[in-house]
């Protein structure tokens, strides 16, 4: 479901780092090379590189692409040449400095988007790079605006099976507990907090086709015509996020090039998060509620070195 494209054979870390470092070295930044190697690298062979680099030339290859790069294109590189687990825990670090809805997407987008392995990756980072937890800095962040913050703080702090094992038992009795909290508008309920903090995804995802064929309509569906508040518009984004993320990052991909303006940010944060995960499915997804293609609103959008680079991470033919 990744849409990166590996060429085989791949180079050495050693032969990419010499590549990225005559990129660096010559009359004016080759950004086009740069693109070349890291656009077209997974994540394990990216952390290669950049340790190859450091031992090479006694610098950081974060730390030299931030000095050569400048603009929304400087910011995807970099986001894109970080570890994972320390892109995410930078991002949700961000987030909790800002306010609107939007930031509080990116706190679920870790907690529920992510593999719970990844998840506890992520907290470890942010520890390491904070000198907190993420789990004291939501709680913190959001302590006056219960029960969105019982709710952050529970997901963030989850850590769900990563098995398939679904009891179907349960799933029936849980969709009707869900359906009953929305039904009496009461989506703040403990016992929904509960359930989507602590089951595992195939689990979710089992009771939330339960909850369709049940009553007619999609969860996400119900939860929105349920109330207009912030709880509700995020119970919603954390829903999507556990069920179907490729829903969600569709929409923060059509939310980010509608309107005056591109909110780059967000579109880099869709595109570079999940081009290693599910960009495949975000892109049909993405088609099919919009007519149009991931691709041609990026074009439409967007610029030069970013475009291009963006356009490298969604498997689009080179420019």
């Amino acid at each position: 479901m990744a849409t990166i494209r590996v060429p085989h054979p791949v180079p050495t870390p050693e032969e990419d780092a010499k590549t990225l470092r005559k990129a660096f070295e010559g009359l004016g930044t080759d950004e086009k090379a740069i693109i070349e190697v890291l656009g077209h690298r997974t994540a394990a062979q990216r952390a290669e590189i950049a340790a190859t680099y450091v031992m090479l030339y006694k610098e950081t290859l974060v730390e030299r692409l931030d000095s050569e790069l400048s603009g929304d294109f400087r910011k995807a590189v970099i986001l894109w040449a970080m570890d994972p687990a320390e892109r995410d825990a930078k991002l949700a670090n961000q987030a909790l400095k800002n306010k609107g809805d939007q930031h509080i997407w990116v706190i679920i987008e870790v907690a529920c988007a992510s593999d719970p392995d990844h998840l506890m990756l992520v907290r470890k980072a942010y520890c390491s790079l904070f000198s907190s937890s993420l789990e004291e800095d939501v709680a913190s962040r959001f302590a006056h605006e219960q029960p969105l913050g019982q709710l952050l703080a529970r997901l963030v702090s989850s850590y769900r099976y990563t098995g398939e094992r679904v009891d179907e038992g349960l799933t029936q009795s849980e969709a009707a507990e869900l359906y009953e909290a929305i039904r009496k508008k009461q989506p703040h309920h403990e016992g929904v907090i509960r359930m989507l903090s602590t089951r595992n995804k195939s689990q979710l995802k089992a009771t939330f086709n339960h909850y369709k064929q049940d009553y007619g309509k999609a969860i996400d569906e119900d939860i929105e015509s349920s109330g207009s508040s912030q709880f509700t518009s995020m119970l919603k984004v954390a829903v999507c996020c556990i069920g179907s993320p490729e829903k969600h990052f569709a929409e923060v991909v059509r939310t980010s090039v509608l309107g005056f303006g591109t909110d780059e940010d967000s579109l880099t944060r869709a595109i570079v998060s999940r081009a290693e995960i599910d960009m495949k499915k975000i892109k049909e997804e993405y088609k099919i509620r919009y007519k149009t293609t991931l691709d041609a609103d990026v074009i439409d959008d967007t610029s030069g070195d970013y475009k291009n680079f963006l356009l490298t991470l969604l498997g689009s033919a080179d420019p």
